[in-house]
Protein backbone atom coordinates (compact mmCIF):
# COMPACT_ATOMS: atom_id res chain seq x y z
CA UNK A 1 0.00 0.00 0.00
CA UNK A 2 1.05 3.59 -0.96
CA UNK A 3 1.24 5.85 1.61
CA UNK A 4 0.65 9.70 1.04
CA UNK A 5 3.56 11.92 2.02
CA UNK A 6 3.32 13.56 5.32
CA UNK A 7 3.27 17.40 5.62
CA UNK A 8 4.37 19.82 8.27
CA UNK A 9 0.82 19.77 9.65
CA UNK A 10 1.39 15.97 10.55
CA UNK A 11 4.62 17.14 11.91
CA UNK A 12 2.25 19.83 14.19
CA UNK A 13 -0.31 17.35 15.04
CA UNK A 14 2.71 14.72 15.99
CA UNK A 15 4.19 17.22 18.37
CA UNK A 16 0.88 17.48 20.54
CA UNK A 17 0.80 13.79 20.49
CA UNK A 18 4.19 13.40 21.92
CA UNK A 19 3.92 16.05 24.70
CA UNK A 20 4.64 14.62 28.16
CA UNK A 21 6.06 11.63 26.67
CA UNK A 22 9.18 12.66 24.12
CA UNK A 23 11.88 14.49 25.78
CA UNK A 24 12.80 18.06 24.88
CA UNK A 25 16.07 17.69 24.13
CA UNK A 26 18.47 20.93 24.12
CA UNK A 27 20.09 22.70 21.54
CA UNK A 28 23.61 23.48 23.31
CA UNK A 29 26.39 25.10 22.18
CA UNK A 30 30.03 24.61 22.66
CA UNK A 31 32.54 27.80 22.54
CA UNK A 32 35.40 25.19 22.12
CA UNK A 33 33.84 23.57 19.05
CA UNK A 34 32.60 27.07 18.01
CA UNK A 35 36.81 28.01 17.88
CA UNK A 36 37.94 25.14 16.52
CA UNK A 37 35.12 25.40 13.41
CA UNK A 38 35.04 28.73 12.84
CA UNK A 39 31.26 29.28 13.13
CA UNK A 40 28.50 28.80 15.37
CA UNK A 41 27.21 25.57 15.84
CA UNK A 42 24.09 24.57 17.75
CA UNK A 43 23.82 20.88 18.54
CA UNK A 44 20.37 19.10 18.55
CA UNK A 45 21.33 16.53 21.55
CA UNK A 46 19.01 13.59 20.53
CA UNK A 47 21.09 11.43 22.46
CA UNK A 48 19.43 12.74 25.13
CA UNK A 49 15.98 11.36 24.28
CA UNK A 50 13.95 8.68 25.76
CA UNK A 51 16.01 5.20 24.42
CA UNK A 52 18.91 7.25 23.81
CA UNK A 53 18.13 8.43 20.00
CA UNK A 54 15.20 10.27 17.95
CA UNK A 55 13.74 6.95 17.20
CA UNK A 56 11.19 7.22 20.17
CA UNK A 57 9.50 10.62 18.77
CA UNK A 58 8.40 8.57 15.34
CA UNK A 59 7.72 5.38 16.90
CA UNK A 60 5.08 6.80 19.84
CA UNK A 61 3.34 8.62 17.05
CA UNK A 62 2.75 5.63 14.74
CA UNK A 63 1.73 3.71 17.55
CA UNK A 64 -0.60 6.02 19.30
CA UNK A 65 -2.73 6.19 16.12
CA UNK A 66 -3.21 2.74 15.38
CA UNK A 67 -6.82 1.45 16.23
CA UNK A 68 -7.93 -0.57 19.18
CA UNK A 69 -7.83 -4.07 17.06
CA UNK A 70 -4.81 -3.22 16.08
CA UNK A 71 -3.36 -2.52 19.52
CA UNK A 72 -4.68 -5.72 20.28
CA UNK A 73 -3.26 -7.69 17.49
CA UNK A 74 0.19 -6.19 18.53
CA UNK A 75 2.86 -4.45 15.68
CA UNK A 76 6.23 -5.82 14.26
CA UNK A 77 9.46 -3.54 13.62
CA UNK A 78 12.70 -4.42 11.79
CA UNK A 79 15.77 -2.36 13.11
CA UNK A 80 19.48 -2.63 13.77
CA UNK A 81 18.54 -1.39 17.38
CA UNK A 82 17.54 2.26 18.01
CA UNK A 83 14.00 2.33 16.10
CA UNK A 84 13.62 -1.40 17.98
CA UNK A 85 13.83 0.59 21.41
CA UNK A 86 11.98 3.47 19.91
CA UNK A 87 8.78 1.04 19.39
CA UNK A 88 9.60 -1.39 22.51
CA UNK A 89 9.40 1.84 24.90
CA UNK A 90 6.20 3.16 22.63
CA UNK A 91 4.92 -0.45 23.13
CA UNK A 92 5.28 -0.75 26.35
CA UNK A 93 3.55 2.91 27.26
CA UNK A 94 0.62 1.37 25.44
CA UNK A 95 0.32 -1.89 26.68
CA UNK A 96 0.91 -3.48 23.10
CA UNK A 97 2.68 -6.54 22.31
CA UNK A 98 6.09 -6.12 20.26
CA UNK A 99 8.34 -8.20 18.35
CA UNK A 100 11.30 -6.83 17.04
CA UNK A 101 13.18 -8.16 13.43
CA UNK A 102 17.07 -7.50 14.62
CA UNK A 103 20.14 -8.32 12.79
CA UNK A 104 22.06 -10.38 14.70
CA UNK A 105 25.54 -8.53 14.98
CA UNK A 106 23.48 -5.74 16.33
CA UNK A 107 25.24 -4.27 19.26
CA UNK A 108 23.97 -6.05 22.84
CA UNK A 109 23.28 -2.94 24.31
CA UNK A 110 20.70 -1.91 21.41
CA UNK A 111 19.41 -6.12 22.09
CA UNK A 112 19.26 -5.60 26.19
CA UNK A 113 17.45 -2.01 25.15
CA UNK A 114 14.47 -3.89 23.49
CA UNK A 115 14.66 -7.19 25.86
CA UNK A 116 14.27 -4.81 29.33
CA UNK A 117 11.01 -2.85 27.71
CA UNK A 118 8.98 -5.83 27.60
CA UNK A 119 9.40 -6.88 23.53
CA UNK A 120 10.56 -9.94 21.67
CA UNK A 121 13.36 -10.00 19.41
CA UNK A 122 13.37 -12.22 16.11
CA UNK A 123 17.06 -12.55 14.83
CA UNK A 124 18.49 -12.74 11.14
CA UNK A 125 21.59 -12.63 9.31
CA UNK A 126 21.84 -9.52 7.59
CA UNK A 127 24.03 -11.22 4.79
CA UNK A 128 21.41 -13.93 3.87
CA UNK A 129 17.66 -13.13 5.05
CA UNK A 130 15.74 -10.14 4.19
CA UNK A 131 14.32 -8.66 7.27
CA UNK A 132 11.30 -7.15 5.63
CA UNK A 133 10.41 -10.99 4.47
CA UNK A 134 10.47 -12.15 7.86
CA UNK A 135 8.85 -8.82 9.21
CA UNK A 136 5.82 -9.22 6.74
CA UNK A 137 5.48 -13.33 7.70
CA UNK A 138 5.26 -12.15 11.09
CA UNK A 139 2.16 -10.06 10.49
CA UNK A 140 0.97 -11.89 7.92
CA UNK A 141 0.55 -14.94 10.84
CA UNK A 142 -0.19 -12.73 13.58
CA UNK A 143 -2.39 -9.74 12.11
CA UNK A 144 0.26 -7.47 13.97
CA UNK A 145 0.79 -3.42 12.33
CA UNK A 146 4.23 -3.78 10.67
CA UNK A 147 5.84 -0.15 11.91
CA UNK A 148 8.81 0.65 9.42
CA UNK A 149 12.14 2.33 10.82
CA UNK A 150 11.28 5.14 8.37
CA UNK A 151 9.41 4.54 5.25
CA UNK A 152 6.24 5.52 6.88
CA UNK A 153 4.49 9.38 7.28
CA UNK A 154 3.24 8.76 11.05
CA UNK A 155 7.27 7.82 11.35
CA UNK A 156 8.07 10.49 9.41
CA UNK A 157 6.16 13.06 10.69
CA UNK A 158 7.31 12.08 14.33
CA UNK A 159 10.89 12.68 13.59
CA UNK A 160 10.04 15.85 12.44
CA UNK A 161 9.21 17.09 15.42
CA UNK A 162 12.57 17.17 16.44
CA UNK A 163 12.96 19.92 13.41
CA UNK A 164 10.26 21.63 15.02
CA UNK A 165 12.12 21.97 18.25
CA UNK A 166 15.28 22.85 16.49
CA UNK A 167 13.69 25.84 14.50
CA UNK A 168 11.15 26.81 17.47
CA UNK A 169 13.78 27.20 19.66
CA UNK A 170 16.34 29.61 17.69
CA UNK A 171 13.24 31.74 16.38
CA UNK A 172 12.51 32.48 20.16
CA UNK A 173 16.65 33.30 20.46
CA UNK A 174 16.13 35.76 17.52
CA UNK A 175 18.47 33.41 15.78
CA UNK A 176 18.63 31.93 12.13
CA UNK A 177 20.45 29.17 11.08
CA UNK A 178 22.45 28.90 7.77
CA UNK A 179 22.72 24.87 7.60
CA UNK A 180 21.35 21.93 9.51
CA UNK A 181 23.02 19.08 9.14
CA UNK A 182 22.06 15.46 10.23
CA UNK A 183 22.89 11.75 9.54
CA UNK A 184 20.62 9.65 6.83
CA UNK A 185 20.18 5.91 7.13
CA UNK A 186 16.91 5.62 5.47
CA UNK A 187 15.81 9.49 5.30
CA UNK A 188 13.42 9.84 7.75
CA UNK A 189 14.50 12.26 10.47
CA UNK A 190 15.73 14.15 7.55
CA UNK A 191 12.76 14.23 5.58
CA UNK A 192 10.76 15.05 8.75
CA UNK A 193 12.81 18.01 9.56
CA UNK A 194 13.21 19.02 5.78
CA UNK A 195 8.99 19.44 6.18
CA UNK A 196 9.70 21.37 9.24
CA UNK A 197 12.84 23.85 7.51
CA UNK A 198 10.59 24.50 4.95
CA UNK A 199 7.60 25.87 6.99
CA UNK A 200 9.49 27.14 9.89
CA UNK A 201 13.37 28.15 8.26
CA UNK A 202 13.23 28.25 4.40
CA UNK A 203 16.27 29.78 4.17
CA UNK A 204 18.09 27.19 6.15
CA UNK A 205 20.22 24.59 3.73
CA UNK A 206 20.04 21.06 4.97
CA UNK A 207 22.90 18.51 4.64
CA UNK A 208 22.99 15.07 5.09
CA UNK A 209 25.71 12.71 5.95
CA UNK A 210 26.22 9.06 5.26
CA UNK A 211 28.82 6.49 5.95
CA UNK A 212 30.91 5.04 3.29
CA UNK A 213 29.68 2.46 1.48
CA UNK A 214 26.14 2.87 2.59
CA UNK A 215 26.35 6.71 0.45
CA UNK A 216 22.65 5.33 -1.03
CA UNK A 217 21.68 9.23 -0.63
CA UNK A 218 24.09 10.98 -2.16
CA UNK A 219 24.52 8.60 -5.05
CA UNK A 220 20.87 8.85 -5.51
CA UNK A 221 21.05 12.67 -5.48
CA UNK A 222 23.63 12.36 -8.11
CA UNK A 223 22.34 10.03 -10.58
CA UNK A 224 18.87 11.71 -9.85
CA UNK A 225 17.53 8.17 -9.35
CA UNK A 226 17.45 5.50 -6.07
CA UNK A 227 20.00 3.24 -5.81
CA UNK A 228 20.97 0.46 -3.94
CA UNK A 229 23.83 -0.50 -1.97
CA UNK A 230 25.83 -3.30 -2.67
CA UNK A 231 26.76 -4.20 1.02
CA UNK A 232 24.56 -5.27 3.79
CA UNK A 233 26.84 -4.86 7.17
CA UNK A 234 30.20 -3.79 7.79
CA UNK A 235 30.03 -0.30 8.70
CA UNK A 236 30.67 0.76 12.50
CA UNK A 237 27.82 3.15 11.93
CA UNK A 238 25.08 0.24 12.34
CA UNK A 239 22.41 2.41 13.27
CA UNK A 240 22.09 3.95 9.51
CA UNK A 241 22.71 0.94 6.98
CA UNK A 242 20.02 1.07 4.80
CA UNK A 243 19.72 -0.62 1.61
CA UNK A 244 18.25 2.04 -0.46
CA UNK A 245 16.37 5.31 -0.04
CA UNK A 246 12.71 5.35 1.45
CA UNK A 247 10.23 5.27 -1.04
CA UNK A 248 8.59 8.45 0.77
CA UNK A 249 12.09 9.50 2.32
CA UNK A 250 13.63 10.17 -1.27
CA UNK A 251 10.08 11.83 -2.14
CA UNK A 252 10.57 14.39 0.71
CA UNK A 253 14.50 14.50 0.50
CA UNK A 254 15.24 14.53 -2.75
CA UNK A 255 14.07 18.17 -4.04
CA UNK A 256 15.12 19.45 -0.71
CA UNK A 257 18.59 18.12 0.52
CA UNK A 258 21.38 20.67 -0.35
CA UNK A 259 24.48 17.93 -0.59
CA UNK A 260 25.32 14.92 1.40
CA UNK A 261 28.77 14.28 3.24
CA UNK A 262 30.12 10.53 2.93
CA UNK A 263 32.19 10.13 6.17
CA UNK A 264 34.45 7.00 7.06
CA UNK A 265 34.34 4.71 10.04
CA UNK A 266 37.87 6.70 11.33
CA UNK A 267 35.53 9.76 10.95
CA UNK A 268 32.67 8.60 13.04
CA UNK A 269 35.00 7.29 15.97
CA UNK A 270 37.06 10.43 15.94
CA UNK A 271 33.48 12.37 16.41
CA UNK A 272 32.54 10.21 19.49
CA UNK A 273 35.75 10.68 20.89
CA UNK A 274 35.14 14.98 20.31
CA UNK A 275 31.66 14.22 21.49
CA UNK A 276 32.71 12.79 24.76
CA UNK A 277 36.06 14.73 25.49
CA UNK A 278 34.76 18.15 24.35
CA UNK A 279 31.08 18.14 24.59
CA UNK A 280 30.60 16.18 27.28
CA UNK A 281 27.56 13.35 25.69
CA UNK A 282 27.90 9.74 24.76
CA UNK A 283 27.25 9.18 21.32
CA UNK A 284 27.12 6.05 18.97
CA UNK A 285 29.38 6.09 15.46
CA UNK A 286 25.57 6.42 13.81
CA UNK A 287 24.66 9.24 15.87
CA UNK A 288 27.82 11.33 15.65
CA UNK A 289 27.87 11.04 11.53
CA UNK A 290 26.88 14.77 11.32
CA UNK A 291 29.13 16.20 13.69
CA UNK A 292 31.75 14.22 11.94
CA UNK A 293 30.61 15.55 8.36
CA UNK A 294 31.22 18.70 10.35
CA UNK A 295 34.89 18.08 11.66
CA UNK A 296 36.22 16.35 8.68
CA UNK A 297 34.92 19.29 6.55
CA UNK A 298 32.66 17.45 4.50
CA UNK A 299 30.21 20.37 5.56
CA UNK A 300 31.91 23.73 5.66
CA UNK A 301 30.83 25.84 8.66
CA UNK A 302 33.18 28.63 8.67
CA UNK A 303 31.23 31.82 9.02
CA UNK A 304 28.15 30.18 9.43
CA UNK A 305 25.68 29.45 11.97
CA UNK A 306 25.11 25.75 11.95
CA UNK A 307 22.69 22.77 13.96
CA UNK A 308 24.18 19.32 13.93
CA UNK A 309 21.55 16.63 15.06
CA UNK A 310 23.61 13.86 17.48
CA UNK A 311 20.93 11.34 16.62
CA UNK A 312 21.77 8.36 18.99
CA UNK A 313 24.34 7.57 22.10
CA UNK A 314 23.33 3.89 22.70
CA UNK A 315 27.34 2.14 21.89
CA UNK A 316 28.64 -0.56 22.98
CA UNK A 317 31.21 -0.62 25.52
CA UNK A 318 33.81 -2.01 23.24
CA UNK A 319 32.99 0.43 20.17
CA UNK A 320 33.29 3.35 22.82
CA UNK A 321 36.84 2.35 24.06
CA UNK A 322 38.03 2.06 20.22
CA UNK A 323 36.64 5.93 19.59
CA UNK A 324 38.54 7.35 22.50
CA UNK A 325 41.22 5.40 21.24
CA UNK A 326 40.79 6.56 17.89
Amino acid sequence: MTHPLPVFEDVRAAAARLKDQAVLTPLLTNPALDARMGGRIFLKAECLQRTGTFKFRGAFNALSKLSESQRRAGVVAFSSGNHAQGVAEAARILGIKAVIVMPEDAPEVKKAGVLERGAEIRAYDRETESRVEIAEALCAQSGAALIPSYDHPDVIAGQGTSGLEIFETLKAQDIQADQLVCCVGGGGLIAGINLAAEALSPSTKIYGAEPEGFDDHARSLASGDKVVNTRKGGSLCDALLTETPGELTYAINQPRLADIGVISDLEALQAVRLGFETLKLVLEPGGAAALAAVLSGKVDVKDKTTVIVLTGGNVDSAVFKQALSS
